[in-house]
């Protein structure tokens, strides 16, 4: 079926999948924590009752949260997410709350079991010509108090042009953004300042926003300084936006730690899109047909903010809004061995600038209210969906087997995969059911079908609409698999004997 055929019926089917998961969760049983979540523009307070109520429970090895630091406010431009991530100062006074706030999440997120990343905003300061920021700091562009003057920004004073040139794409203005110096002795010195005080609240690991910004050298000498003053272990991920045809090369990054694989959303989307010819069956050589990064150096995901929004560079990308395929290429991403996966949870937005759910002045309005919540509403909340949620469990009990075992296609977009004695997954992205005998290397025993539900909280049972897969003493399955669905089923949800 072609891919605009399919875009056609996927509002057909989507009645059809379960509805998201339910904050009554098992407690993730002990294992590795593989997967971690993007809670774009959540507050401090909702991201720790987040990870205390669901992330934690659902084995979510981390949250990336967005930059904690001050930020310029634009009420004439209806407050846009963009905002973020133009810094004022290095305080913490943003909209996702105060210090006080941010110190009590990542202590919550923590004995949760969840790691927090921040999202390090270093390459720049604000755009604008000058204002007020979220924490009450009057500046004008390259002029802000008691941290950086002129002197300590980039001489080119005029936006990045010519991407076939490294020298352009890290000494000028992203989107007029004023550029640091980050050669400079005194804004290394803020930096590492900056982000040695989240450190000391409890931060694991950071985002180098527009890594490909900065040289790869002052990114490692930034890196390099901060952990001779907190030592080694920070979980580091840079944003380096690499097609393969411009100056800048993720490969440059890899010794400071992973990179944002872009390639792989793309790819992977086109994939379950149909688009350029491609079909599932070609998804058994990614990393080696794509030129992706090694896998124990990328942090992949299906869309994130920017992706969202057309930002960033081209390609298509899946997102919320095509719901049965965006399921189904998480579904793929969470079973599939290759990198490290970020999850998505995402606010509804009709244009590209769009802040979050909030008041006429901007206050950002909670996500968890009371008894309730405002998921599945104006917040999206994709990691919360059943299919989503309950794949992260799969990604952790199958860690332990690194390979893709037991492939099979039916040559166009129907595939199955095992991983080893630990999982295995069918994917349908075609119309029509697909019925058979699937040869794997699990345990025999009853199964929970994930995507419809884990084990029950009492883990005698299947939760909701999972329906339950018998593997038997050869290894083998046989199931049917209804079009634009999947199955997927692992040793964590194996029912008792």
């Amino acid at each position: 079926m072609s891919g605009a055929s399919l875009l056609g019926m996927v509002v057909l089917v989507a009645a059809r999948y379960p509805q998201p998961v339910s904050l009554t969760v098992p407690v993730a049983p002990a294992a590795s924590r593989t997967a971690f979540v993007h809670l774009f523009e959540w507050t401090w307070d909702d991201v720790g009752q987040e990870c205390e109520q669901y992330l934690g429970p659902m084995g979510f090895q981390g949250v990336q949260v967005s930059p904690a630091q001050e930020h310029v406010v634009l009420p004439q431009q209806g407050y846009p997410w963009w905002q973020r991530y133009q810094p004022v100062s290095y305080r913490l006074e943003s909209r996702s709350g105060g210090r006080q706030a941010f110190a009590a999440m990542v202590q919550r997120c923590r004995q949760a079991g969840v790691q927090v990343y921040a999202d390090a905003v270093i390459n720049h300061m604000a755009g604008i010509e000058g204002g007020t920021g979220s924490g009450g700091t009057a500046f004008t562009k390259y002029s802000y108090p008691g941290l950086y003057r002129p002197e300590d920004f980039n001489a080119c004073r005029q936006s990045v042009s010519d991407y076939d040139n490294a020298e352009d794409v890290t000494q000028c203005e992203l989107v007029g953004l004023a550029d640091l110096n980050t050669a400079s002795t005194h804004v290394q010195a803020e930096i590492v300042t900056y982000l040695q005080d989240l450190v000391s609240l409890g931060v694991s690991g950071f985002r180098i926003d527009a890594a490909k910004h900065m040289r790869s050298q002052e990114v490692g000498t930034l890196l390099t300084q901060l952990q001779q003053r907190v030592g080694p272990g920070l979980y580091i991920y840079q944003e380096v936006i690499d097609p393969g045809t411009e100056a800048i090369k993720k490969q440059s990054y890899y010794s400071h730690g992973n990179v944002i694989e872009f390639e792989y959303g793309r790819l992977v989307s086109e994939t379950f899109l149909g688009q350029e010819g491609r079909q599932l069956a070609d998804l058994a050589t990614l990393e080696e047909a794509w030129d992706l990064a090694p896998s124990s150096q990328a942090v992949v995901f299906i869309d994130n903010h920017d992706k969202q929004r057309g930002h960033g560079g081209g390609g298509s990308y899946l997102t919320h809004r095509e719901r049965p395929l965006y399921l189904l290429a998480n579904v793929f991403m969470l079973a599939h061995p290759y990198g490290t996966p970020q999850v998505m949870s995402s606010y509804s937005f009709f244009d590209s600038d769009q802040g979050p759910p909030a008041d006429a002045d901007g206050q950002t309005r909670r996500v968890h209210q009371g008894e309730s919540d405002a998921c599945f509403q104006a917040w999206v909340c994709e990691h919360r969906w059943t299919a989503i949620g309950q794949m992260v469990g799969f990604r952790n009990a199958t860690a332990a087997s690194s390979a893709v075992t037991d492939w099979w296609s039916n040559g166009d977009n129907q595939i199955a995969f095992g991983r080893g004695s630990r999982g295995f997954v069918v994917i349908n992205r075609e119309a029509a059911p697909l019925h058979r005998t699937f040869a794997t290397q699990l345990p025999a025993g009853r199964y929970c079908n994930v995507i419809k539900g884990g084990l029950a909280p009492s883990r005698r049972d299947c939760q909701g609409q999972a329906e339950v897969i018998t593997v038997n003493a050869s290894g083998q399955f046989t199931a049917a698999v209804a079009g634009v669905d999947a199955i997927a089923i692992h040793v964590g949800a194996k029912l008792p004997d």
